[in-house]
């Protein structure tokens, strides 16, 4: 290997900024990011954005290290046997290692209409496509949001405390992820806002227009803004360069974070799928994710043995608007419990979060090596769901030639 080791590193956000940064810790390592973007964008504060409370942006030079080159540009395919990167642009980057964390975006709706009128807001082109066409909205026109995960409830929350007309559409469950009594106080809160909620699966949504929404159970919604939260997916990068991806499209890795393909390639966040079970789609998750990344690339230029993923969950946070917000607690194998707080003590803790993550960031930019969550002890739920999934079949890849 040469004497200086260069790592690039494809995608700016929560994980890969998070790789990046640890990767400095080397003085013999030169680390590229290459992100679409000249900006970081704060992703769980997209709906504030919508909302007109944040820009869900933050400078690079906050959040990254100054020995990280930033290029602005996008990854358009990845040579793995010439161990280098297409851009764009027109340009190319070559890597003697490559961390894969391109994230994840709006899934494609599947549902009639959807495409053409209705708003997603997973990436901040999105919902800076979103804010002018509510600003130029009357606020009593009526606001549908389709889908009630985190981003869905925190939406409707958000507009409905400006005193607008707002539907949530579940689709099912609100808050598929919260506890029974969670679930009850989301709920109260979302009714104390004026927010009508539609759950059920006759709620699911079967064709979008112009200015309306329409259910399974044949209801049409009088819709003059259609926001579309529902599902995630991934960038097909990884199958168009002929990469082992799941079903969904996201890298396919061991459980160090390694493809499955190429040891020199490693991925994290919303777009790798260790073994083939991938984590929730989360900053909780990407963080930890970046950080374990990073220690695979290091642990193999000194030769050892990277170690295996270990990842915990603890909670998830939801805001209810300005003042109120859930923090509901579960446990290490990430399943909700009942114990959660709620009110202006829960939208603190959101809060604290939020700035938290901006600050894990900073953090290890200033002081490469000293984030630590992603060696906490857990991930006995993981351990077990492995084990049951090798004993029943073999893991199913798809490759694309």
């Amino acid at each position: 290997m040469a004497e200086n080791t260069e790592v690039v590193v494809i995608g700016g956000g929560y994980a890969g900024v998070m790789a990046a940064n640890r990767l400095t810790r080397r003085d013999d390592v030169t680390v590229t990011l290459i992100n679409p973007r000249p900006n970081f964008v704060h992703r769980v504060r997209l709906h504030q954005l919508v909302g007109g409370t944040d820009a869900a942006v933050v400078d690079y030079r906050e959040v990254l290290a100054e020995g990280v080159r930033l290029v602005v540009d996008s990854v358009t395919r990845i040579d793995a046997a010439g161990r280098g990167v297409e851009l764009a642009s027109g340009g190319a980057a070559g890597y003697d290692y490559l961390v894969y964390a391109v994230g994840s975006g709006s899934a494609d709706p599947r549902v009639p209409g959807a495409a053409e009128f209705a708003y997603p807001i997973a990436t901040l082109e999105e919902a800076e496509r979103l804010r002018p066409v509510l600003d130029s909205a009357p606020t009593t026109a009526a606001v549908t949001v389709v889908g009630a995960g985190p981003t869905g409830i925190e939406t409707a929350a958000e507009l409905a405390e400006q005193g607008r007309t707002v539907t949530l559409v579940c689709g099912g469950v609100l808050g598929p992820y919260l506890h029974t009594r969670g679930r009850r106080s989301v709920a109260g809160r979302l009714a104390a806002l004026g927010v009508t909620v539609l759950d059920g699966s006759d709620t699911k949504v079967t064709a979008v227009t112009r200015d309306a929404v329409r259910l399974a159970d044949g209801r049409e919604l009088p819709s003059a803004v259609t926001i579309w939260t529902a599902g995630f997916g991934v960038p097909d990068l990884a199958a168009r360069s002929g990469l082992s991806t799941d079903a969904l499209g996201r890298l396919l890795t061991d459980e160090t974070l390694t493809s499955v393909d190429d040891d020199r390639i490693v991925a994290a966040g919303d777009s790798a799928a260790p073994s083939g079970l991938p984590l929730r789609m989360s900053c909780q998750a990407a963080m930890p994710l970046g950080a374990r990344a990073a220690d695979t690339v290091l642990s193999r230029l000194t030769e050892e043995q990277p170690e295996t993923l270990s990842q915990s969950f603890g909670a998830q946070c939801i805001s209810l608007g300005r003042g109120t917000g859930i923090f509901q607690f579960g446990n290490r194998s990430d399943v909700a419990v009942w114990f959660h707080i709620d009110g202006r003590l829960g939208a603190k803790m959101k809060e604290a979060v939020c700035k938290g993550i901006v600050k894990h960031l900073a953090d290890e930019a200033h002081k490469p090596g000293g984030y630590s969550l992603h060696r906490m002890k857990g991930g006995a739920g993981r351990q077990e769901a492995l084990e049951a999934m090798r004993a029943e079949a073999p893991v199913v890849v798809e490759r694309v030639s």
